[in-house]
């Protein structure tokens, strides 16, 4: 078990791996990534596509998802450690595609960052029916920023906010947040954000579209779309997002444009090694 987007154990993002799952029926990852009651749970498969170095199975309560970021970088740094490998480019396999994810290991410290897919942009969305589902008015929007759907692998509907004090008192409707998402296959998360364009930083919130889900405090995934999103709207070209720091798992994550993609990195460390029976 790892805590992605920190340096800091029981900060980040957590997230289960489980290596070797080759034989691990669907049911029973499923029912395994409940048992976490993890944001998602990942299964390191040999791969499946040309070029890949393994494939990644992530897995929310819900179900299968075909990309995600911190599962991504986890995956890759629980790899590299397994393997004793100490700075590595892995080109991972995901429903979403190849990513490839560089890993640096010292001691302790891991690194690692990945190159998204190239962006797809949705349409632009009434801030009233966005904001609505975290408690928000259309008074509350960015007056140069629209709301928008947007993935690099996955689809978030991004939200920005006029005013970083905002982001304390959301108050999410799940099934609101399901019905903004239902239009993109695979969608994840209303990424509520504000941003200051002159300082590259941004904070952020993260909702699923389920309760049993609820608020993730680290999404990678967004992260990239976000920074797709400035780049196209603002020229900005790097940013810092800072997150999670409402639910006490303070996160950090860098993005960057790197061509046609964005580049999403972060720390991660390491909470606990194990051994699970996952009878098929």
């Amino acid at each position: 078990m790892l805590d992605v987007f920190t340096s800091s154990r029981l900060q980040g993002n957590p997230l289960a791996v489980v290596h070797d799952a080759d034989g691990i029926p669907d049911a029973v990852m499923h029912a395994f990534a409940r048992e976490t009651r993890l944001s998602e749970t990942s299964f390191v498969q040999s791969p499946s596509a040309a070029g890949a170095d393994y494939r990644n199975r992530i897995w929310m309560m819900s179900g299968e998802v075909r990309f995600a970021g911190h599962p991504s970088l986890g995956v890759a740094a629980a790899v590299a450690r397994e393997r004793g490998e100490a700075s590595v480019t892995y080109t991972q396999e995901t429903q979403a595609g190849l990513q490839p994810i560089d890993v640096e290991l010292a001691g302790a410290a891991i690194h690692a960052s990945m190159l998204q897919e190239p962006a797809t942009f949705g349409p632009e969305l009434d801030p009233s029916d966005v904001l609505g589902a975290v408690g928000l008015s259309d008074d509350d929007a960015h007056p140069e920023l629209p709301c928008q759907a947007v993935s690099t692998g996955a689809f978030h509907v991004l939200a920005p906010l006029r005013d970083g004090a905002l982001l304390a008192g959301l108050w999410p409707d799940y099934d609101r947040i399901a019905s903004l998402l239902a239009p993109y296959p695979g969608g994840l998360c209303l990424y509520v954000a504000a941003v200051d364009t002159d300082a590259g930083t941004a904070r952020a919130r993260s909702f699923a579209t389920r309760a049993e889900s609820g608020e993730d405090p680290a999404t990678g995934s967004a992260a990239g779309p976000l920074c797709a999103y400035l780049a196209q709207r603002t020229g900005l070209d790097r940013l810092t997002v800072s997150q999670g720091v409402e639910m006490g798992r303070a996160s950090q994550l860098v993005a960057a444009i790197e061509g046609d993609r964005v580049r999403v990195g972060g720390d991660a460390v390491v909470v606990a090694d194990g051994s699970v029976f996952l009878d098929a």
